[in-house]
């Protein structure tokens, strides 16, 4: 792909996000991952089951409503700690509790494992609403990435099994296709930050079989779900020049053919998942604002 279509203010922090490295190391450096603090928004870890969940909790004024937020890297890899600065922001200014749920990932721990996890983190939030001071009726659910892939698959699965639905799905960039993977012409794109040979690797590992079969198990792919009504309202954003920016303009027209809001929020010359590591420019600092002030209507009591 050509440097010149990314905008320009883009290319330098892209070019550190371009690095490749083993699995392995990149799951221990996530975790590792030095944050940012607050001192007005206070951060702890909690456990439910075999997983672990990361709150945060304003120690302002709160607005009653919250978030559960799945954090990214291609089902392969990641932590809820490298979406801190995200969860803080948002906590901070439209006074969220946040709950960002940990996963176990592929290939070790395929489907249903990750939807599971963040399943049993939705529970776990539910539970511990009241003591969190928050309505269970005013939660969304978020993510970016394969976090917002999980993200809109758990909405479709709370859907079918009743009780508290999610107010809000919030989706920033989500891989939601295993057929993207099987494209073998795309790896010639060769896409930025995330290609499609990544994609392959993600989706092989967490469906246990090549991408892009006949069938898949339900819930393990949201874009295969063919019937969409009834879900809440969708917030979707990702970038022009970014391999799942089909596979997101598809989902973002299904929903709103089945009747379902949808806020698409596409943003030209940006690769994928630029709100994370370039979170610092104006593209990003503007994204994320828009994507807070939806947020903020959309869970307004």
């Amino acid at each position: 792909m050509d440097l010149h279509r990314v905008l320009p203010e883009l290319r330098r922090p892209m070019t550190r996000a371009q690095i490749r490295l083993p699995r392995w190391f990149v799951r221990i450096a996530v975790r590792l991952l030095r944050v940012p603090t607050s001192d007005v928004v206070r951060v702890r870890t909690a456990r439910t089951g075999s997983t672990s969940v990361r709150v945060y909790e304003p120690m302002g004024p709160r607005s009653g409503a919250g978030l559960l937020w799945i954090h990214g890297g291609g089902l392969l890899f990641g932590d809820a700690k490298q979406d801190e600065a995200l969860c803080l922001s948002t906590a901070e200014r439209l006074g969220l509790v946040i709950v960002s749920a940990n996963y176990r990932f592929a290939p070790e721990h395929p489907f249903p494992a990750a939807h599971e996890d963040v399943q049993r983190a939705w529970r776990w939030f539910l539970d511990h609403a009241e003591a969190l001071g928050v309505d269970p009726r005013r939660i969304a659910v978020g993510g970016e990435s394969a976090g917002a892939g999980l993200a809109a698959a758990l909405v479709q699965r709370l859907h079918d099994d009743g009780g508290f639905q999610p107010r809000g799905q919030w989706l920033f960039a989500p891989m939601l296709d295993d057929r993207t993977a099987a494209r073998r012409e795309l790896d010639a794109e060769k896409h930025f930050v995330w290609d499609n040979a990544r994609n392959r690797e993600g989706w092989s590992g967490y469906l246990g079989t090549a991408p892009g079969a006949e069938t898949g198990p339900e819930y393990a792919v949201p874009a295969r779900r063919t019937d969409l009504s009834g879900l809440p309202p969708a917030f979707i954003t990702w970038g022009d020049i970014e391999l799942f920016a089909a596979e997101d303009h598809a989902y973002a027209a299904a929903l709103g053919a089945a009747g379902v809001p949808v806020t698409a929020d596409i943003v030209d010359g940006a690769p994928h998942g630029f709100e994370n590591w370039a979170k610092d420019t104006p593209a990003a600092r503007a994204l994320v604002e828009r994507a807070q002030d939806w947020l903020r209507a959309t869970l307004h009591d």
